[in-house]
């Protein structure tokens, strides 16, 4: 079996490769630090890597050239990363490589790889959301829409899978907080304690394997999510801004509620 990882040098997505390794799957891992990459392909054995900028889409179609003959069984959408700030002020050219990283790439690998899966009527997709793709986020606000795109999209191709009658499955994997590297890259804090990379890591394995749908380690996450769906819209944006907006410190950041 092998698996391709997205994002794999740093959090839940190196964390999902030892775990896998330790399976015995072969692994193809992505990202930008070529150095972190020889480090697990050398600590990991069975191992490819291949550095890519998934900002641009000419890396990403590049990453699946790389692996399109190589008999993927599983495609793990991790990379990803949010910024923090009034939508007024925040950075375009930041955030366009956001929507691209979050969005752009997670789309194209997952339409790429949803044609080879089912044509050999076999293989698993994984997408990192977060539970903040059940809500809207002011003050991280375009990082909440594009993990709202990769929810929906998600959900949209598992009910086509299903009506196919396909063996390919779809898990969508939507945190809390979780103890990585997004905190540092968005400029904010967690305003409660994070899950570790390791736990989320098994737990969304677990669920991919057993082709469970969402995926939302942390009973007090999932709890959260649920409650949401009954809170008018505008409240649940005004509690978001609050909780966030309270947390922001005199340089201007401030605490994600999630990752």
């Amino acid at each position: 079996m092998k698996a391709l990882i997205t994002g794999a040098t740093s959090g839940i997505g190196m964390s999902m490769a030892r775990k896998l390794s330790k399976r015995g799957w072969e692994l193809i891992l992505t990202g930008r630090n070529e150095r972190v990459l020889r480090d697990l392909q050398y600590e990991l054995g069975r191992t490819e890597i291949i550095t890519a900028e998934l900002s641009k889409k000419e890396d990403v179609f590049k990453v699946y050239e790389f692996c399109r003959d190589k008999n993927v069984d599983l495609l793990v959408n991790n990379a990803g990363y949010g910024i923090f700030g009034r939508f007024e002020q925040t950075d375009l050219d930041d955030e366009l490589n956001m929507i691209n990283v979050n969005i752009t790439a997670v789309h194209i690998l997952t339409k790429l790889f949803l044609r080879d899966f089912k044509k050999r009527d076999h293989g698993m997709i994984l997408n990192v959301a977060s539970s903040a793709g059940f809500m809207t986020g002011p003050l991280l606000s375009s990082y909440y829409a594009s993990k709202n795109y990769v929810v929906r999209l998600s959900l949209a191709i598992a009910e086509e899978l299903r009506r196919d009658k396909s063996n390919v499955s779809i898990t969508v994997l939507c945190p809390g907080p979780v103890d990585t590297n997004f905190n540092n890259r968005a400029g904010v804090t967690f305003s409660i304690k994070p899950l570790s990379p390791d736990y989320v890591a098994e737990y969304a394995i677990r669920k991919t394997f057993s082709r469970q749908l969402i995926a939302i380690p942390g009973l007090s996450v999932r709890a959260g999510v649920i409650a949401s769906r009954f809170v008018p819209t505008k409240l649940m944006s005004a509690i978001t801004y609050g909780i966030q907006h309270r947390k922001k410190t005199a340089d201007g950041k401030g605490s994600a509620v999630t990752s």
